[in-house]
């Protein structure tokens, strides 16, 4: 080999050498985060009809999560209960213990509306119209941009996630012609809701519950079973996962692959 031909071989073995370095440099994965996450709502956030007793979909979501190599671990605070509405919701916003962790959550997870909707039935039983329902979703939607406005207040690097309500009629109640266009009205209206606010995500849970999804229900035919907890949390992390994680948690989870889904 002649002079000039090993400087030049050398040349190219030292621009390939730092190709390769720079290379791994770009592709080298995130260092994992731990993901503080404060869950609060109604039924479906305490878990009511989840055997384990665990918080619903709560134990699935957190296996998901820390399934992704840019999570290290998650930990939940679970202020689920039973019946909450929306105005009710509001009001638990005000206590110091609910306040305190949400001050320092990176994500709020919301479950409420289906106890809304059903209060709207239980008033008007005798003489129950679709006006009934259009009513009450303009006050559903106004409390509900108060609960996310109180969210923020306390904490405006919070991602929000706001899980859609599902169709309480067709299990307990006697169902209605239009139960499945009240479900879709009230659950756009949550998604427009959600849509003003930065770092927020809008989770639909409706066509989970729909024809045929016996399985999915605990013995009290209105809440959801293991498999139907288990579903929702499903829901929540493929609806999150990859490029809104990254926003809901304003960067702090950020995913060494570019358009991870």
């Amino acid at each position: 080999m002649t002079a000039l031909k090993r400087v030049l071989a050398g040349l190219f073995l030292i621009v390939g050498i730092a190709g390769c370095g720079n290379g791994a440099q770009e592709t080298a994965a995130p260092v994992p985060q731990n993901v503080d996450v404060v869950s609060i709502g109604d039924s479906l956030t305490e878990g009511v009809g989840d055997s384990t007793n665990s918080g619903g979909y709560v134990p699935y979501l957190e296996q998901q999560l820390e399934s992704l190599d840019e999570i290290d671990e998650v930990s939940f605070v679970n202020f689920g209960k039973k019946g909450n509405r929306t105005d009710q919701l509001l009001k638990r916003l005000q206590t110091e213990e609910i306040q305190a962790e949400i001050e320092k959550a990176d994500i709020v997870m919301i479950t409420i509306g289906g106890n809304d909707v059903v209060k709207v039935m239980k008033e008007n039983w005798s003489n129950l119209t679709i006006e009934n329902f259009e009513q009450e979703e303009i006050g559903y939607g106004e409390r509900l941009h108060a609960i996310l406005t109180e969210i923020r207040n306390l904490n405006d690097d919070a991602g929000i996630v706001l899980v859609g309500i599902y169709n309480p009629f067709g299990k307990i109640f006697v169902e209605t012609e239009e139960d499945e266009e009240i479900v879709r009205s009230w659950n756009e209206t949550g998604e427009a809701v959600a849509a003003e606010f930065d770092q927020t995500a809008f989770v639909s849970i409706e066509n989970i519950f729909t024809e045929g999804s016996d399985g999915l229900f605990f013995e009290d035919q209105f809440h959801p079973n293991d498999l139907g907890y288990e579903q929702i949390a499903e829901r929540i992390f493929d609806t999150i996962n990859g490029t809104p994680l990254e926003r809901l948690t304003n960067q702090k989870i950020v995913f060494a692959n570019e358009g991870s889904n």
